[in-house]
């Protein structure tokens, strides 16, 4: 991952394009313009990733999803391959980093060959070992989102890419549920992901809003992705989960405010609370006071602004004498007091 202080920010397209490349193209330029640090594409066919089978197996059972076999999903939603090369151009032009999920060791050698800057495995192809080792042998850093995995599957995908040359691992805590729910999240895990696997750890989010993927940066994600779509009224296979352009600006911007507010663990005042001192309780004559007199609850009250002595003082100088006439009004030092 580019190596910054920021969470990094990835607006993934996946099939929301509809096939349109104008729609596509639409799509960068509107990450870019929303805030997102990244654009994400998706790499395969639907002879890369299953087969032509009309079977219980293949058949699909989601509800938004279904009434048809995988391979017809597949071939609905994929990004033609003829697109990449332009779309990566748009995108530079744009100033928005271009990358996109590899399915298999095809699109992992197409992606080379445009020289992408990141390579992406999904959840569901975690455990696809040799789909890992590919990728992470172009030593180019390497996302691994997790869904569905037990820790087990995470530390082996994760030994993999370290014994095949990666040098920058990133995890994606993530639920492979369409679309999640923010009882499913689990956000505490990502701490926890961090200590067990010595990773960077971010969240792929499929939870509808943004307010998960805020909460996470607040518990230490480092990358934040969503699905973005320009109108969930134009339905594709994942539009009905993903983020329209003002939320995803929305996104951004209060994770930047997130970034700001998280700090370090400094404890001290800032500068703007130090000019707010004197707004703080104090001690006062509350009365005129003769030179000799005693102090008493009656001339000495703990009143804002913070001039005088702290009000911690008050009982140590009650039924103590004045050492000079004090003004009503005035704050009391330490000379006042005999």
């Amino acid at each position: 991952m580019p190596k910054s202080k920021r969470v990094f920010i990835i607006a993934e397209v996946s099939a929301n394009h509809g096939q349109d490349f104008k729609k596509a193209v639409s799509m960068i330029r509107k990450a870019k313009a929303c805030g997102a640090d990244a654009i994400k594409f998706q790499t395969y066919t639907a002879n890369t990733l299953t087969l032509n089978v009309d079977n219980k197996y293949f058949q699909v059972k989601h509800p938004k999803w279904g009434k048809r076999t995988l391979y017809q999903l597949y071939k609905k939603a994929y990004t033609p391959w003829s697109w990449f090369k332009k779309l990566k151009k748009v995108a530079e032009e744009e100033d928005i980093l271009f990358f996109s999920t590899a399915f298999d060791k095809t699109s992992v050698d197409f992606l080379e060959e445009l020289n992408v800057p990141i390579h992406k495995v999904a959840s569901f192809e975690l455990v696809d070992l040799p789909l890992v080792e590919h990728a992470a042998r172009t030593k180019k850093p390497l996302i691994l989102s997790t869904g569905l995995a037990t820790d087990s599957e995470i530390n082996d995908a994760v030994r993999t890419a370290k014994s095949a040359g990666a040098k920058n691992i990133t995890l994606l805590k993530c639920v492979s549920s369409y679309p999640a729910k923010p009882t499913q999240m689990n956000l505490k895990g990502i701490s926890r992901m961090k200590k067990t696997f010595k990773c960077p750890v971010g969240l792929s989010d499929h939870t509808m809003g943004i307010g998960v993927s805020i909460a996470a940066v607040a518990l230490g994600a480092e990358v934040i992705e969503k699905h973005f779509t320009l109108s969930r009224k134009i339905k594709t296979p994942d539009s009905f989960f993903s983020i329209e352009p003002q939320e995803l600006k929305e996104l951004v911007d209060d994770i930047r405010i997130v970034e700001e507010a998280i700090g370090d663990t400094h404890s001290g005042l800032s500068e703007e609370e130090k000019k707010n001192l004197i707004f703080r309780r104090s001690l006062f004559a509350a009365k005129s006071i003769k030179k000799g007199e005693i102090f008493t609850h009656e001339n000495v009250r703990s009143v804002r602004p913070g001039f005088g002595l702290p009000p911690k003082h008050l009982k140590s100088i009650l039924n103590k004498r004045a050492t000079k006439s004090i003004a009503k009004g005035s704050p009391l030092k330490l000379s006042l007091i005999k």
